[in-house]
């Protein structure tokens, strides 16, 4: 898409009720707008110069004409307001109107938004200027995953998915083949709080830096209902809560900044360790594989891998350096690396790919603070208290990334470890933050309540 292309994108993706769509839906939106107006040739000359590899459809009124008659069946569509205002009217006669508003740009009116029923009468109050999504292309209003795709959807793409209930509160689902354990995953409350809130940013805004604060533990047999609270939308930063509830409680609340891409200052400080590539590396799930047969590894322990091997993660994992430790043998070291990457190929949607890196976030970073401390007979159960996330630089979720956790501290029942991620160039696109509860079991039997 050129330059001229995206300034229409632009200004479609700051249309409230765009708010919700991915950035895919509104280049096929603005791809399928006609080209027709009323009024005047000359002020529309520029508009058509400027997009004229898209075929749009323009209304061009005059003060006092009328765009839209409530019984009028010639043009059905939704209407985009670019430059002028316009009035809705009530119906005439009608006593204690107080319908009478104004529409500038940015707005929109008109058939097709919820139905095909248009109760008003739009008239112009100056020249002015509409986009027009016909009827029969009003189908593309609807809301979309964040992760839309015409292809079937992996189960990240599933689990990301936001059932809209009103312009600012969303219903999410624990799948039965996703990461859970009996609770909902910590990384599927922030990344579908994330994906909520994006739903509510006009798309040239992504998401820079994130804070979470898990509360309650959630309930995998029921939906959760995502409330997002608009804080602030300036011209390039904007603002969200989201409130994750079940049965009426907050389980979890996130807190995110939105920025829109601006050139500046580059550096980076920070060195990606030298670690062999992932090709060169066995899978999580192979190593799995081979834990559950290795009978040089503790009857106990092959025992526990079995029972908590389900399924495969919907996140390949490739652990950089031999971990063949168990709490029977030796302590965990206070560093963790490996490569990850999300199965199957995403969109270029950025804000996808940084809801599906929120959710391999939370995968292994609390254990990164318990481990150390395991001993025969312990089970450390850890627990995420909070979660802190700052996005540097663009990146892909569907390509490989590496991930180094190192354990700060532990004291007061809480650990707190931080985070990087490189992408395979050596550039940090991704720090991070998380304190932990850190609760210590004594028993002989295996450990069965273990996170993932």
């Amino acid at each position: 898409m050129n330059t001229e292309s995206s300034s229409v994108v632009e200004f479609l993706g700051k249309v409230p009720l765009l708010h919700r769509l991915t950035s895919s839906s509104l280049k096929k939106i603005a791809q399928v707008l006609v080209f027709k107006h009323y009024g005047k040739d000359s002020p529309i000359i520029s508009i058509i110069n400027l997009i004229e590899d898209i075929t749009m459809c323009f209304f061009l009124a005059e003060r006092g004409d009328y765009v839209v008659r409530r019984d009028d069946e010639e043009m059905e569509g939704v209407y985009f307001v670019m430059e002028g205002q316009a009035q809705v009217l009530g119906s005439v006669g009608e006593e204690n109107n107080c319908s009478e508003f104004l529409l500038k740009p940015f707005d929109f009116f008109g058939r097709g938004i919820f139905g095909n029923v248009y109760s008003v009468d739009v008239v112009a109050v100056s020249q002015l200027t509409c986009l027009l999504l016909t009827s029969d292309h009003c189908h593309l209003l609807e809301a979309k995953p964040i992760c839309e795709s015409d292809k079937e959807r992996s189960l990240l793409e599933r689990i990301l998915y936001m059932d809209p209930l009103d312009l600012n509160v969303f219903r999410g689902f624990t799948l039965p083949n996703a990461p859970a354990l009996g609770k909902v995953f910590g990384g599927q409350f922030v990344s579908q709080a994330l994906a909520a809130a994006s739903k509510t940013v006009e798309y040239l805004k992504i998401v820079h830096s994130l804070h979470a604060c898990f509360l309650l533990a959630g309930d995998i047999n029921i939906p959760i209902i995502y409330e997002v609270s608009r804080l602030r939308d300036g011209n390039n930063f904007s603002a969200r809560r989201v409130d994750a509830r079940q049965k009426g409680k907050t389980m979890f609340t996130l807190f995110a900044s939105f920025q829109r891409e601006k050139q500046g200052f580059d550096h980076q400080e920070a060195n990606m360790p030298h670690m062999l590539p992932p090709e060169a590396l066995v899978s999580r799930d192979e190593m799995l594989q081979r834990r559950m047969t290795d009978h040089l590894l503790p009857r106990s322990y092959r025992k526990k891998v079995a029972t908590q091997y389900t399924a495969p993660l919907p996140i390949d994992i490739r652990f950089c350096e031999s971990n063949y430790f168990t709490e029977q043998t030796k302590k965990s070291p206070s560093r963790l690396k490996y490569w990850f990457r999300a199965r199957g190929e995403l969109s270029d949607d950025q804000a996808l790919h940084r809801c599906v890196v929120a959710f391999a976030s939370d995968l292994m970073y609390a254990f990164i603070s318990s481990d150390p401390h395991l001993k025969k007979g312990m089970s450390a159960v850890p627990v995420s208290l909070d979660h802190s996330m700052w996005f540097h630089r663009p990146l892909r979720a569907d390509d490989w990334l590496l991930f180094v956790m190192v354990n700060l501290t532990a004291s007061q029942s809480r650990g707190l470890a931080t985070g990087e991620m490189f992408n395979r160039k050596g550039e940090l696109v991704v720090s991070l933050k998380q304190e932990a509860l850190l609760k210590e079991t004594v028993t002989s039997k295996p450990i069965l309540d273990a996170k993932l």
